[in-house]
């Protein structure tokens, strides 16, 4: 069976100046085609290592790592990444940080007008329509991470790689952005892959749930298939069997199974 996104055996060592550091070992997850799939686990597992191997940011000492049947050796426009810093450059307006990234994929194949549209539609997709032409200090820290979003969006990748993108925000934006991704996924039917240490938020987004090990070393420790229907509702999930169930095997296997180390959102 061809898998979307294929990890198989994949190691990582950096070197540093006390020697060798083992970040990664026998790292062996397949995720399908518009699937969901967040990473969680304690400072030091490996999570963001493991999202910049398949971003291509990085290679691993050994296996390999493929995405729709291609080798992952570098960056590629088909693997957008969103970071927990906006990134957004400060002189620029929403719009043109949007099309920077839209030129940079698709100039050679559109016309201006072309490109223009595709930025403005993305930034109406995270509900920035309104703030086209606002640079990044005129617009909240969550209005800086939709336009993040919007810019991966806009490139049309095959996947959506993001690394903690609500981790500096205050719990009510956090919420607001959770729900418009549940919606942005759904329209996109994108294939994500996001690291994070809340575990409500990995129950609420996520299809499957991959628990990492602590570190050194870290691996996979458990993965869990979270089998609440879509489209999901906070308030609703609250009280769902199901959602407690999830929530309460995430929860045992990094308090109980892998020890305290950090404290986590729970």
């Amino acid at each position: 069976m061809n898998h979307f996104i294929d990890i198989q055996g994949a190691e990582m060592v950096f070197a540093s100046r006390k020697g060798r550091f083992h970040a990664l070992r026998d790292i062996h997850l397949q995720v399908e085609q518009g699937e969901f799939v967040t990473l969680i686990g304690h400072s030091g597992c490996g999570k963001s290592t493991l999202l910049n191997l398949i971003a291509g940011l990085t290679q691993p000492t050994a296996g390999v790592l493929l995405c729709d049947n291609r080798e992952i050796a570098a960056p590629g426009p088909e693997r957008a990444v969103v970071f927990q810093n906006h990134s957004l450059l400060p002189w620029l307006t929403c719009f043109d940080n949007v099309l920077l990234a839209v030129e940079r994929v698709f100039a050679a194949t559109e016309s201006r007008a072309q490109l223009k549209a595709r930025t403005e539609a993305a930034l109406q997709l995270v509900g920035m329509g309104h703030a086209l032409h606002k640079r990044p200090h005129e617009i909240s820290g969550g209005m800086k991470q939709r336009v993040g979003i919007a810019r991966a969006l806009a490139m049309e990748p095959k996947v959506l790689l993001m690394d903690e993108p609500f981790g500096a925000l205050d719990a009510l934006t956090r919420a607001r952005l959770q729900d418009e991704l549940l919606k942005i996924v759904a329209r996109t039917r994108s294939t994500v892959v996001m690291v994070t240490h809340d575990v409500d938020e990995a129950v609420l987004l996520s299809d499957r749930i991959v628990m990492m090990t602590n570190g050194p070393a870290a691996t996979i420790g458990q993965v869990l298939t979270v089998d609440i229907p879509r489209p999901r509702n906070r308030v609703a999930l609250a009280e769902d069997p199901l959602y407690v169930h999830c929530r309460k095997e995430v929860l045992d296997f990094l308090y109980t199974r892998q020890g305290h180390v950090e404290t986590l959102t729970a």
